[in-house]
């Protein structure tokens, strides 16, 4: 083999590239006598390297040519091949010329001889590879303008049938820092319909100069955000107009972080605010869940009662009535028990409680969130809590659920350490998680 590899390179040049080998027998009588032969295909290393790039580069063009053809067509034709099918068609392209890229390179490694420790260079970044990443995003760019304008016609054309107006080219053509702060939202999974509208307003306000400023975009976007998740929150408790102590009750599924919760609050209020603080608790079925909050209260330095009925919690009230405030701690509940969330109820309602809050985790998905919304409607629902927002990938639930439910963000947890991670519900804050301009920590 070394043989007849030393003959292609001497007729083929250094360059050559072994393409394909095989050995047989040849000669002989029945077998006996034969010689073991070696066929060897080989090329021009050069040659095939320019042979491969170009069907490479045709290949990429002919699926931009694709791509632009399809933008083109008519609203109709261009349904027929959706935005994703164009979307795998040019990622199936980039993949295949990744790969055999690779294949490239373990060839030439194969028939190449290492190179010493002293001979070996960075290698520079192709510009091919440079090139299709510029492609690429360009491709991303055209698909969601296609997406854009598709459903804009698609509305257009069914509201025109109804005998309505519909103005559709606000939202077409965007400049390139508000398409960016689009795509911003959509990826923090901010509801399309809700990203458009704050899309759409921040570019009613802003004039073409301020459009083509990046921090100007953003920060309009920022403001925008905010107006859609109200608050009402505030760590300083207020005395009631009925004189009884602020009865404050936390209610939602399990594993949310009630307990945690309410831990935070009452640590915040004792040991920060100076206020007196009763605490009681109806989660008597988890496990452990009584010793849980009785050591929070032992440390904190606040009297904890606990109930399992309605006579209980009336009882545990009175009891209180010394204090300033008094924070209720639930038994979670599945917000497909319909039978225990009545029995919650009619158990917080003994309590007469100023707020009740809804905790929610801000790790759930959006249909979930609106599910345990809607089924704890039972409980006369004041205010929502987010609870881990340090465990959360995105923000944009937060935003749809403040615009789809009426009911405004008291606070929002960061974290499991008691009395820190909570903080006061703010629009200005949450604006700026949901649109990438702060962190959680």
């Amino acid at each position: 083999m070394a043989a007849a590899l030393a003959v292609v390179k001497r007729e083929m040049g250094p360059g050559a590239v072994i393409l394909h080998t095989r050995s047989f027998k040849q000669g002989g009588i029945m077998g006996f006598g034969a010689k073991q032969r070696v066929e060897i295909t080989a090329a021009d290393g050069c040659e095939v390297a320019r042979r491969k790039r170009k069907e490479q580069d045709d290949k990429r063009r002919a699926a931009l040519v694709e791509m632009k053809a399809a933008k083109k067509k008519e609203p109709q034709a261009v349904q027929q091949q959706t935005a994703g099918d164009l979307i795998r068609k040019t990622y199936a392209v980039a993949k295949a010329e990744i790969e055999q890229q690779n294949v490239e390179a373990a060839q030439t490694a194969a028939t190449v001889k290492p190179p010493s420790i002293d001979e070996i260079k960075p290698v520079p970044v192709s510009h091919s590879s440079e090139q299709l990443a510029s492609e690429l995003d360009v491709v991303k760019r055209m698909v969601a303008q296609m997406q854009r304008q598709m459903r804009e016609q698609a509305n257009a054309s069914a509201e025109k049938g109804n005998g309505k107006a519909r103005h559709t080219s606000g939202f077409m053509d965007l400049p390139d820092k508000l398409f960016d702060q689009y795509m911003g939202l959509l990826k923090q999974e901010v509801s399309e319909d809700l990203a458009e509208e704050v899309i759409r307003k921040v570019r009613g306000k802003l004039g073409p100069r301020q459009v083509m400023d990046e921090e100007k975009v953003r920060t309009a976007v920022t403001q925008e955000v905010a107006k859609y998740i109200p608050v009402d929150s505030k760590l300083d408790i207020e005395a009631t107009d009925d004189g009884r102590p602020r009865t404050i009750a936390l209610v939602g599924p399990t594993g949310v972080g009630k307990t945690t919760t309410v831990a935070k609050l009452a640590a915040n209020f004792k040991l920060k605010q100076k206020k007196r603080v009763g605490l009681i608790t109806l989660d008597t079925y988890r496990i452990a869940a009584v010793d849980q909050l009785r050591t929070y209260a032992n440390i904190i330095g606040v009297p904890l009662h606990v109930v399992t009925s309605t006579t209980e919690m009336i009882e545990a009230i009175d009891q209180c009535n010394d204090c300033d405030v008094v924070l209720i701690d639930t038994v979670g509940r599945s917000q497909r028990d319909d039978p225990k969330l009545e029995q919650l109820a009619e158990v917080v309602s003994a309590a007469q409680p100023h707020e009740v809050h809804l905790v929610l985790s801000s790790t759930c998905t959006q249909s979930a969130l609106l599910d345990v919304i809607e089924k704890f409607s039972k409980i006369h629902i004041d205010r929502m809590i987010f609870t881990k927002l340090d465990e959360a990938v995105t923000f944009g639930v937060l935003l749809n659920v403040a615009r789809k439910v009426d009911k405004k963000l008291s606070f929002v947890t960061t974290g499991q350490e008691v009395p820190h991670h909570i903080e006061a519900g703010h629009s200005d804050r949450l604006a700026e998680l949901v649109c990438g301009v702060a962190s959680v920590f």
